[in-house]
């Protein structure tokens, strides 16, 4: 077995180019296997973490306005959808407008939300500082606000030591009693950030303006967010006495459609790098078969002499398994180092999130190792069955 050992080591370091070239399979195979799974991995991270916070059941209704007509959706819809509807959970109404906020020593536009009840369920946003506005805070016109972490540090550039600071919005005092975690978290057309919260009745003293009102729902189950919005869109135009000529005043976005979409995208994505990794593998596939039936064709004269001289076929075959496997190990151990520095300089260029896995990479390695054996081994075992009488002849 040394003395195989020895020859199969010689041959490959006789044929430098073309094992270096070879071996390059193992490196590009293996590597296509696994930057398809990250990408996938990371494409399904990114979809968990945009809507974990986000209950998926949640259904958003938003006001419909044109030059002729107004929307008549306002703050009384919410306490008719709570008595006439029987597919909602949770409900809540949120308004949000633009105006300067100040203090003794600052001023900034940001954005402001007007929150009702509920609002912290339906959310599922967490407080870092401070606490949320009370039951009874929503209907008492009370002077508080609750900062999202951006908007406290674009304002104070600190989210420390901020609880009870006074700020000015439209000549009001408002004392700050919260600060929410920042996470990203949204309700389309509606984002969070640099966004100041205030119960709803205050910010109506204060801006009286409640044309961009929305509501927000939460049906009892995902089964029932089809019936729920049926139920919701009979209820509103009831509530808006329209006719039935008359177009609707509002319009109903369910988020669990946008679930389903963003996974049907990544669904989608994944598998078209699947396909493209089965091109580039079935590719390599025809070109390294091709590859070693040429270069065991070309090494014919090397088997007739091993034939002629009785070497056992056994031990022909030893000597191509041996070269196969060192090729593989070789093109293995360049194929991990040079994943390990691809993995930092994706991450380091904030490219994606790279998110390999062992498992991954040993089924992916194993699988081009075998591929890799077979393809060499098979055109050795077919020359290796020539007769020593045919070979001496040739």
């Amino acid at each position: 077995m040394f003395q195989i050992l020895k020859i199969a080591l010689k041959s490959l370091y006789n044929n430098k180019l073309r094992s270096f070239l070879s071996s390059l399979w193992i490196i590009i195979g293996v590597s296509t296997i696994v930057l398809v799974i990250a990408i996938w991995l990371w494409a399904q991270k990114s979809i968990e973490e945009q809507y974990a916070n986000l209950a998926v059941t949640s259904i958003l209704i938003n006001p419909v306005s044109t030059e002729l007509k107004k929307s008549k959706m306002d703050i009384e819809d919410l306490k008719t959808i709570k008595d006439k509807s029987s597919y909602i959970s949770e409900s809540t109404s949120i308004s949000q407008s633009k105006m300067l906020i100040s203090d003794s020593s600052n001023s900034l536009s940001l954005n402001i939300l007007w929150v009702w009840e509920d609002f912290l369920k339906i959310s599922s946003l967490q407080i870092q500082t401070g606490r949320f506005f009370e039951w009874t805070q929503f209907e008492d016109k009370s002077k508080y606000a609750v900062l999202w972490d951006w908007a406290a540090l674009d304002f104070f550039w600190t989210t420390e030591d901020i609880i009870w600071k006074t700020i000015n919005i439209w000549k009001k005092k408002l004392e700050i009693i919260g600060i929410f975690k920042k996470s990203w978290t949204a309700l389309w057309p509606i984002t969070y950030d640099d966004t100041v919260f205030l119960p709803y009745k205050t910010a109506e003293q204060i801006t009286w303006d409640t044309s961009l009102t929305r509501l927000v729902v939460l049906a009892k189950s995902i089964n029932d967010i089809d019936l729920a919005i049926k139920e919701l869109w009979t209820i509103l135009r009831e509530s808006h006495k329209l006719n039935s000529s008359d177009s609707d005043d509002f319009r109903i976005v369910d988020q669990w459609s946008k679930v389903i979409a963003a996974k049907q995208s990544a669904s989608t994505m994944t598998i078209l790098l699947t396909w493209v990794a089965i091109i580039v593998l079935v590719v390599s596939w025809i070109w390294i078969m091709n590859v070693m039936f040429a270069w065991v064709a070309e090494r014919i004269k090397e088997i007739w002499i091993y034939k002629s001289i009785w070497i056992r076929r056994n031990d022909i075959l030893n000597i191509f398994l041996f070269e196969s496997v060192i090729l593989s190990i070789g093109g293995g151990i360049i194929w991990v180092i040079l994943w390990k520095i691809v993995i930092i300089l994706i991450n380091y260029l904030n490219i994606i999130d790279m998110l390999p896995t062992v498992v991954w990479n040993i089924i992916a390695f194993c699988f081009a190792v075998f591929v890799w054996i077979f393809f060499w081994y098979y055109p050795a075992y077919k020359a290796s069955k020539m007769d020593p009488v045919d070979a001496l002849r040739n």
